[in-house]
């Protein structure tokens, strides 16, 4: 049976906004974004809106004719959009699947229930709570911001109590912090998995992550690990998927240990960093399964194209409005790599203002081409 294309109503207006309309649109699915402040990726779009996006009266005429509502950060007022949807209407990830991530004590907690093998922690209402955990878990640990943490944001390590007595103050909420152990992992490492309604879901492949202060800077697939470990992986990040009902595409953090474990680290309910590689390296991109899965579509084949795809971040290295740019068309000179400037409006230094994917069949080859042509790109 023919039905007309549908309309999804995305709550976000940043970079992730951005390459979600652009493979919705590309199907003819029509896309309408919502943001509480102009945030420039979303500026090519005709159907965008700029408004409070915790109002009823705003909310409601943008959800009016959508036949799904997605959000592009946990953060996102899922709760708000939920109230004024038409009956008909579905909201991807639900708010419960968005309660369990969006704070990382509940989280983490969910995931120990559903034996999902996570860091040691504690959540901790006061300070005397966290520096008796702390002692117990053994220094040096994480103190962890419980919402609205991001991109290294929100988390301090502290080698010692008095450390942890002055980054209390910044990180601690009405209701306190976690306190975690520190992991010392061999590896960081990501799963995406998109996944639809009925659980009918595709796994990524395990990918590798090089964080720099605190940020993502280089991902290489597949990671250069053991089959074991990739397969331990993949399926921790399924389990933990299942675990809090995700629908969408949900990205997995986790840790490889000296020991072999796989630890998971965090959930991020939505497209992630670790997977923009899959726009051009996937024979279906992370985008374009999430517009599936929370459109209840068949899924795409989440398999390589080439056998290496490496992505590197683009971060601003001044202080300015707008963005300017030197060195984008040396970038475009290399060989097999794709660069995506994500439009924000201004830059500063460490912010993500776009990324480089290299592909390649040779890893240390296609790593120095994306390490080159991002080093080109100065925002």
């Amino acid at each position: 049976m023919s039905t007309p294309f549908p309309t999804i109503g995305i709550l976000g207006g940043g970079q992730l906004g951005k390459m979600m309309a652009a493979e919705a649109i590309r199907m003819n699915v029509e896309v309408r974004l919502l943001s509480p402040k102009d945030a420039g990726p979303m500026r090519p779009y005709a159907e965008t809106q700029v408004g409070d996006w915790t109002d009823p009266d705003v909310l409601r005429p943008f959800a009016a004719d959508c036949d799904v509502v997605t959000v592009e950060s946990e953060w996102a007022p899922a709760d708000a959009v939920a109230e004024v949807l038409p009956d008909d209407a579905a909201l991807w990830p639900s708010t419960k699947t968005l309660s369990l991530i969006k704070d990382k004590g509940v989280q983490k907690q969910h995931l120990v229930d559903a034996e999902c093998p996570v860091p040691e922690f504690a959540r901790c209402e006061t300070l005397a709570e966290a520096l008796d955990a702390a002692e117990a878990l053994g220094y040096p640990v994480v103190l962890k911001q419980y919402r609205g943490a991001y991109d290294g944001y929100g988390n301090a390590t502290a080698d010692s109590a008095d450390e942890l007595r002055q980054a209390w103050p910044d990180l601690a909420a009405g209701d306190g912090a976690m306190v975690e152990t520190f992991a010392d992992f061999t590896r960081e490492l990501a799963v995406q998995v998109a996944r639809r309604p009925d659980g009918n879901q595709v796994v990524y492949p395990v990918a590798y992550t090089e964080q720099r202060d605190h940020r993502c800077h280089a991902v290489e697939v597949p990671a250069a690990i053991d089959d074991d470990i990739a397969e331990k992986a993949r399926r921790i990040a399924q389990r933990s998927v299942d675990a809090v009902e995700g629908v969408g595409l949900i990205a997995v953090e986790l840790f490889e240990m000296p020991d072999g474990r796989v630890l998971v680290n965090e959930l991020a309910p939505r497209p992630h960093n670790t997977g923009h590689y899959s726009i051009e390296g996937a024979a279906t991109s992370q985008f374009e399964n999430h517009v599936r899965a929370v459109l209840d579509w068949p899924l795409g084949d989440p398999s390589l194209r080439t056998p290496v795809a490496v992505m590197v971040n683009v971060l601003g290295r001044r202080e300015g409005t707008p963005p300017e740019t030197t060195g984008l068309s040396r970038a475009l000179e290399t060989d097999g790599v794709t660069p995506h400037i994500y439009g924000k409006p201004d830059v500063r230094p460490g912010r993500k203002m776009g990324h480089v994917t290299a592909l390649g069949a040779d890893r240390a080859d296609t790593r120095k081409r994306a390490e080159m042509a991002a080093d080109a790109i100065e925002l």
